[in-house]
């Protein structure tokens, strides 16, 4: 329950700080055009707050936190006394009605910047991006333990959040990837993954593990947790057992005791008939044990050699890295951040576009939340992080040629310029009913995310 009223918080934090100053946009170029303004809403529905200023525009909190809007003064919703139409809206030349309708997309995208400059000002904590292990295409293409990812794909990773994310980003276009690794003495090495090997349908989430890369910093001790029932390790090995080396190889982490296993397998294993030994420390005292791995098949991976064990819960080591800069680096940092999740947001709906990426990508409110919540918890400068890519999210979305949004608006206007005078009343209806479809289906396609990803 805590974590529900949490997620709910946070999203209303979230959702009430950019729409207003998503709304406070429209309504300072609005009011520069001398448009007169009647309400400045944040939410929907009956206001819970409402006070009139002295230029008569009414500031109101409505009680659904989904949203928020700007009414103005418009003669194509009421008639309007002659008096008052120079402060209409539709009576502003079409370069007022566009400056009005960017606006409130442009406060987005000025906000990420400040929230960014905010972000690098307190020091986002993070993982250097130093690999802990390797297997499959990593291994191959020659990336080593303790190597450290100085560049992924021409891009700087300071910390293994960026490089992870560049990972996901090739991973989704299948291309050879170029990286610019450090190895553990000190010398800069190229490497380059041949990511078109990945499998086709593969979830974008485990793209780096896929690769076969484990940071160093989620290694697992190889403490045992549970022993499954009839495996070979059962009645054999304990929970709480540390295994400390197979055959003779020593052991620091959970994940090499299955790559091990299919060395031995190839090695030795091959008529099922062989035995490993196994190292274990328990209550302080050393044991060898001999176990028999059994072959074990699975559809997708094919045949392997299993012990039948699982790790136990390990805790998260603290933060060795940190993106800090003082107060005046910070501002082209934070605009050079806002252009690179740009061009990461833009790519992302050119790939679903595509195919390449899957539409499960897009979250809704729920989604959201839960995301609100985990990054509070981690801090302010990842609450910051977040809310700058919610901020620049909302400014990209509002600014898709959708009538109903920004974007269409502009669109219309744009089109009005081109030719000279505005769209039909008929052209610009059936616009809108194209639009309400579109964003009833985004909405539902959003809403369907969320319950899957709460199932899962």
């Amino acid at each position: 329950m805590s974590e529900f009223i949490g997620s709910l918080w946070w999203l209303v934090v979230s959702i009430g700080v950019l729409v207003t100053f998503h709304e406070f946009g429209h309504y300072w170029v609005a009011r520069r055009c001398g448009v007169h303004v009647l309400r400045f809403s944040v939410g929907f529905g009956k206001p819970l707050w409402s006070r009139q200023d002295r230029h008569g525009t009414e500031w109101a909190v409505a009680a659904i936190p989904l949203g928020g809007y700007v009414k103005m003064l418009d003669e194509r919703e009421y008639e309007i006394p002659a008096g008052q139409l120079d402060q209409t809206f539709n009576r502003k030349s079409v370069w007022q009605r566009i400056a009005i309708v960017a606006a409130g997309p442009v406060a987005n995208l000025l906000l990420c910047v400040l929230l960014l400059w905010g972000m690098f000002l307190l020091g986002r904590p993070d993982y250097r991006p130093v690999v802990g292990h390797v297997q499959g295409i990593a291994a191959q293409a020659g990336l080593r333990a303790d190597d450290v990812l100085l560049q992924v794909g021409g891009r700087d990773t300071a910390t293994w959040s960026e490089a992870a994310l560049a990972l996901t980003t090739a991973g989704m276009d299948r291309d050879e990837l170029r990286l610019r690794v450090r190895d553990a003495e000190g010398v800069e090495r190229e490497r380059v993954l041949p990511l078109s090997r990945l499998p086709q349908g593969l979830d974008e989430r485990r793209i780096p593990a896929a690769i076969g890369i484990t940071p160093r910093h989620l290694l697992l001790p190889p403490v045992l947790g549970t022993i499954e029932p009839d495996a070979p390790a059962a009645g054999v090995l304990q929970a709480s057992d540390r295994i400390t080396a197979i055959d003779a190889r020593r052991i620091t982490h959970f994940e090499q005791i299955g790559p091990l296993l299919q060395q031995w397998g190839r090695e030795e294993g091959a008529t099922g008939s062989g035995e490993v030994m196994v190292e274990v420390l328990r209550n302080d005292q050393r044991l060898a044990l001999p176990l028999r791995p059994r072959l074990h098949n699975d559809p997708q991976r094919g045949d392997y050699w299993i012990l039948g064990i699982r790790p136990a819960a390990g805790e998260m080591p603290a933060y060795d890295a940190s993106q800090r800069f003082g107060a005046i680096a910070a501002v082209p940092a934070a605009f050079r951040e806002t252009a690179r999740l740009a061009r990461d947001s833009l790519g992302m709906i050119g790939r679903m576009f595509s195919g390449r990426a899957s539409v499960e990508n897009v979250s809704g409110p729920i989604t959201i939340a839960r995301y609100a919540n985990a990054s509070a918890q981690l801090g302010p400068a990842w609450f910051l992080s977040f809310l700058a890519l919610l901020s620049l999210s909302l400014a990209i979305i509002n600014l898709l040629p959708i009538p109903v949004l920004d974007g269409g608006h502009l669109l219309y206007y744009l089109i009005e310029l081109v030719k000279g005078s505005p769209l039909s009343e008929r052209a610009m209806a059936a616009g809108q009913y194209l639009g309400l479809a579109a964003i009833a289906g985004l909405m539902g396609l959003a809403f369907y995310n969320d319950l899957l990803g709460l199932l899962r």
